[in-house]
């Protein structure tokens, strides 16, 4: 595997780009199995934890799975199915954001509601684990990016219709290319919007945990509404 060691103390999300760059460009290929943590950190001259966000990260887009014991392999060349045409011009092009904002909301009140009914306790502990993450961070920019989409995707995952789940991953990764471009960092290091966002996940989670379906994707609906009025200010 081929890496650019990193020269100065970066941020787990520049061995994200190197690693989802070399699975999108066809040198990592699906049932391709990566370097162990140790080795990897090593070629990058970063800590083992820098690693292990970054292909916690990558896990979330849904590149890769993490084995227990057995490594990390790619299981999905990522965005080549659901590629929107017109997602390379979203800095300039206003209309296809407010599409792909209408389709996450369509999709994911769907899944919010469908993840009260059929959640499972292991669900729950995920859920509740990433809610404690998210209080614990708040301000902390990368961090709420990280527990965001994993609070997303498990709620998708929650559903259990792999469809669901499958169409999540495809606007998630693509609402994360289209945020990056919209200076995505301020809105997670603002105090006062990471604490409301930390909020509405919580109000999202507790309707979970009740099995309350309607409550639960009126919460999800009212919290991507806030999150859509945030992104339209960068606009």
């Amino acid at each position: 595997m081929e890496v650019t060691r990193l020269s100065k103390r970066n941020h787990y999300e520049e061995i994200t780009e190197q690693l989802k760059s070399q699975i999108l460009n066809g040198k990592l290929k699906i049932g391709d199995k990566l370097p162990s943590t140790k080795e990897m950190s090593e070629q990058f001259g970063v800590g083992r934890s820098t690693t292990r966000e970054a292909l916690s990260a990558l896990k979330a887009m849904g590149l890769i799975e993490i084995r227990q014991g057995g490594g990390c392999r790619v299981i999905h060349d990522a965005l080549s199915k659901f590629e929107i045409p017109a997602l390379q011009s979203l800095r300039v092009n206003r209309t296809t954001l407010i599409e792909l904002i209408e389709a996450r909301k369509s999709l994911e009140v769907s899944n919010a509601a469908l993840a009260a009914e059929r959640r499972t306790d292991e669900d729950l502990a995920v859920l509740s684990s990433l809610i404690q993450d998210m209080e614990h961070s708040i301000g902390d920019d990368l961090e709420g990016e990280r527990t965001d989409l994993l609070f997303h995707l498990t709620l998708a995952r929650a559903t259990n219709n792999t469809i669901m789940l499958q169409l999540f991953e495809s606007i998630a990764n693509q609402m994360e290319m289209a945020i990056r471009e919209i200076r995505r960092v301020e809105i997670y290091a603002n105090r006062s919007v990471a604490a409301k966002l930390y909020k509405e996940h919580l109000a999202i989670y507790e309707a979970v945990v009740k099995r309350d379906a309607n409550l639960s994707a009126k919460r999800m609906k009212q919290h991507l509404e806030y999150v859509e009025r945030n992104l339209m200010k960068y606009l």
